[in-house]
């Protein structure tokens, strides 16, 4: 196996690792950036912990996408970023809790003091230290050491996405839209896990519209079940909100969307297939 992470398991250059790494540090470019210009707002140190933490869930479902997602396009070079993006996650959540830290002015154990008697914080710092011990153990040495309890240990990825989506609701107040969305596409990504764990075929259109319609459906209802448990605003206003595109649309609309893409892409490609035989036949020997 190569030493460098831009490098294949042949040791040669990987264009879509490459691309990986480059992903993974466009958003900390931008977020230093607004910094160091001053365009973070009144209180830069705390609009920074959001976006890295924001940035953190985002790679972490991504990273999380990429086996249904290799499943669905049969493009199994997908894998090579899966580790990469893991690993990003947990950068942008380490990077997340230290900012915090500078933001108490290092008071260790006034840090402590939040997190136990704040539940959101405690809740987050769970999710931290399971992706820890996700990342710690997410190299080639530790998958053999430790045999089948790695398997057992990062099946924990999933609670801990939905340990981070709470997370994020709960520290998002009455604005929850980035965090509804997050929340529909860890919907989505289960619905893919539990389809594939019951011998569903992931390459079937019909079964990704499916996904894609109870995704949109369960992220409205989510959204409801928020503001009706946990603010004083109308949650049957937030319900209807999702037929109107007055203002903005919706986050179950962004899900259904970004569902309905691997739909498209099994239903196209069979007839793109076709269409190109057609045009280049293969002339027999």
């Amino acid at each position: 196996m190569s030493k460098f992470p831009w490098n294949d398991r042949a040791g040669k250059l990987s264009a879509i690792k490459i691309a990986a790494l480059l992903a993974a540090f466009i958003p900390l470019v931008f977020i230093t950036t607004g910094y160091k210009v001053n365009i973070l707002g009144p209180r830069p140190i705390t609009e920074a912990i959001h976006q890295t933490g924001d940035w953190a869930i985002r790679f972490f479902l991504i990273s999380l996408a990429i086996t249904p997602l290799r499943h669905i396009t049969r493009w199994n070079r997908l894998i090579l970023i899966r580790r990469i993006l893991g690993l990003t996650a947990l950068a942008y959540a380490a990077l997340h809790f230290s900012l915090y830290i500078a933001d108490q002015n290092g008071n260790l154990l006034r840090v402590a003091s939040e997190i136990w008697l704040r539940i959101y914080l405690l809740i987050g710092f769970t999710a931290l230290l399971g992706l820890v011990a996700l990342g710690v153990t997410s190299t080639d040495g530790m998958i053999r050491r430790m045999g089948r309890n790695w398997n057992r240990l990062h099946a924990l990825a999933y609670p801990l996405a939905t340990l981070g989506v709470l997370h994020f609701f709960m520290q998002s107040k009455a604005d929850v839209t980035q965090a509804t969305l997050m929340a529909g596409f860890l919907i989505v990504l289960l619905l893919y896990r539990f389809a594939h764990a019951r011998g569903v075929v992931l390459s079937s259109p019909w079964t990704l519209l499916a996904i894609a319609v109870l995704a949109a459906l369960a992220t409205a209802l989510a959204e409801y079940a928020w503001f009706a448990l946990a603010t004083r605003i109308p949650p049957m206003r937030v319900l209807l909100a999702n037929l109107s595109f007055a203002y903005s649309i919706r986050p179950m609309w962004w899900v259904l969307a970004a569902a309905l893409l691997p739909a498209l892409w099994v239903g196209i490609k069979p007839v793109a297939n076709r269409q190109a035989r057609k045009l280049n036949p293969v002339t027999p020997k």
